[in-house]
């Protein structure tokens, strides 16, 4: 049986990645700041859920994993509405989180392995953005191809996270 706290996840994740996906290729500033904001809010919710989730399965590597990611999410909401260029401290931190708890939740066999890779190649492409940031190359979370080439295998592990809420329920 599915419970409710597995559907929330579920609903959390697919918000969080259609709006922060979205957020990243329109102009509008105060439009990208509310989608990104609902797209956070949303993440945290869910990746709180999934801490819990996990927790209770014993899986601590897969909780902390989510527990941290959620860390990331929040540092990520704190620069939101100060805008791109005010953002970018904020920015590095999350997406250094984010990365950290991709490997996390990916380190262990919980989930198959074609999520583990789309997880690790997107913190990939997030470390190496926060890389690039801090040795001072001018990128926003906007840039391109650095770092949203990490938005779609963040979104396609999304996709996977929620297929396995939905799949292990049944």
């Amino acid at each position: 049986m599915r419970t409710t706290s597995d559907t929330i996840a579920a609903l959390g994740i697919a918000i969080g990645g259609a709006f922060g996906l979205a957020g990243t290729f329109v102009a509008s500033a105060p439009l990208r700041e509310t989608l990104w904001t609902i797209d956070g809010a949303a993440l945290v919710v869910a990746t709180a859920l999934l801490t819990m989730k996990y927790q209770r399965l014993g899986n601590d590597c897969v909780a902390a994993g989510f527990l941290t990611f959620l860390a990331g999410e929040t540092l990520l909401m704190a620069g939101n509405a100060a805008g791109l260029e005010a953002s970018v401290p904020s920015y590095v931190g999350g997406i250094s989180l984010w990365a950290a708890g991709l490997v996390m939740v990916s380190a262990p066999r919980t989930f198959a392995l074609w999520m583990r890779l789309t997880a690790l190649v997107a913190a990939v492409l997030f470390v190496v953005s926060a890389c690039m940031i801090l040795w001072g190359a001018p990128l926003l979370p906007t840039s391109a191809p650095l770092p949203a080439a990490g938005y779609p295998f963040l979104v396609l592990t999304f996709v996977g996270w929620i297929w396995t809420l939905l799949r292990d329920e049944r």
